[in-house]
């Protein structure tokens, strides 16, 4: 026999095999032939099985929704990935908010207190998009890449095995359907023997299926350990963007109010802080201040007497009219109070020059 007259057998061989599977399954679903059926613990299995395969597909790709909320990027990222490249690293939302800040905050100029506010706001900005990308790194690592690797993996080989499992079974009960309608004594021998191999058959994938099935429990526990590590990357990500925000919320909730006011507000009083967030009021009042201190045990001193003290500046400050003085942080200038002026304010001098200065800019020296 040649390898041609081999392969011609073998085809016919399968096209019949693949006929009388055909044939089985529709006079079952037609409700004219019986049906082995599985044993409940295999079906429990089979299952379990498929509950854990539709549940960590939705697990999965939510996860990637969150950690990639842009459809567009998951997309092209998907594309990378199965050419095997390394997708061009580009800002995050964070990164990119971060450094329009910090592009406005130079435009409008670092010595001045809105442009100093938004570069520490862009830096901040941008150091939650750098802990952001951690997230996603950790997270597709120890979380993502475990579940794929099982929906693309082990149920792959569950999937292929329960459909050998089919075509063994739909073979038994065919032999058995043949078995059945055997009338000459030769026909219905051969026929109990195909029963017993095709019953051998059966029960070997049968078994094969169930084994593979039972590590469905493994499975949960090594995710188990996988959502941990998940969780443990979610908690040290807000961990520090709440440590992030915190150092951010001191730097601004210690602003003086008067940041707020302009060349057409009245200079009389320093604006009230009413647009400013509850949040970043709340905190400033419960944070120590060197200004609050400075407030309680120096002012009331000096506005009582008529000398004057060197005070340290603490921030920049713009002058809204001709009546005060501009001030830049960290210089020292002398301070005094005179009669009848608000007590938000004092007198201040450099040099030759003099003016107005709110006392919440100011610490005063020893």
């Amino acid at each position: 026999m040649n390898i041609m007259d081999f392969n011609v057998k073998k085809l016919a061989a399968d096209a019949g095999t693949f006929l009388s599977r055909a044939v089985q399954f529709t006079e079952e679903k037609l409700g004219q032939a019986e049906k082995t059926e599985l044993d409940a613990h295999l079906e429990n299995l089979l299952s379990k099985a498929e509950c854990t395969k539709l549940w960590t597909e939705k697990i999965m790709k939510q996860t990637e929704v969150l950690l990639q909320p842009n459809p567009n990027a998951r997309i092209e990222e998907f594309v990378y990935e199965k050419l095997d490249r390394k997708a061009p690293s580009r800002m995050n939302n964070p990164e990119l908010l971060g450094q329009y800040m910090i592009d406005a905050g130079n435009e409008f100029g670092p010595g001045t207190a809105y442009g100093n506010a938004l570069i520490k706001c862009g830096e901040t900005q941008k150091r939650i998009g750098t802990a952001d990308r951690e997230l996603i790194q950790t997270s597709a690592i120890n979380f993502l890449t475990p579940l794929r690797n099982f929906i693309e993996g082990d149920y792959k080989t569950i999937t292929k095995e329960r459909k050998l499992l089919q075509n063994k079974r739909l073979d038994l009960d065919a032999a058995k359907t043949r078995l059945k309608k055997a009338k000459v004594a030769e026909a219905r021998a051969a026929s109990e023997q195909e029963v017993r191999i095709t019953q051998s058959e059966f029960d070997r994938q049968a078994e094969i299926t169930r084994l593979l099935l039972e590590g469905i429990s493994s499975t949960h526990a090594h995710h188990l350990r996988c959502l941990n590590d998940f969780v443990e990357a979610q908690m040290t990500y807000y961990a520090q963007c709440y440590q992030y925000m915190l150092d951010l919320q001191k730097q601004l909730g210690s602003f003086p109010s008067t940041f707020l006011s302009n060349n057409n507000q009245s200079s009389s009083t320093p604006v009230q802080s009413v647009s400013a967030p509850s949040v970043l009021a709340s905190a400033s009042a419960s944070l120590p201040s060197v200004s609050n201190s400075v407030v309680t045990s120096g002012i009331s001193e000096l506005k009582s007497s008529s000398g004057s003290r060197k005070a340290r500046v603490l921030y920049d400050y713009d002058a809204a009219n001709s009546s005060e003085l501009s001030l830049l942080a960290d210089e020292v200038i002398t301070v005094y109070s005179i009669p009848g002026m608000d007590s938000d304010w004092l007198m201040g001098e450099r040099g030759n020059q003099k003016g107005k200065v709110p006392i919440t800019y100011l610490e005063l020296l020893n």
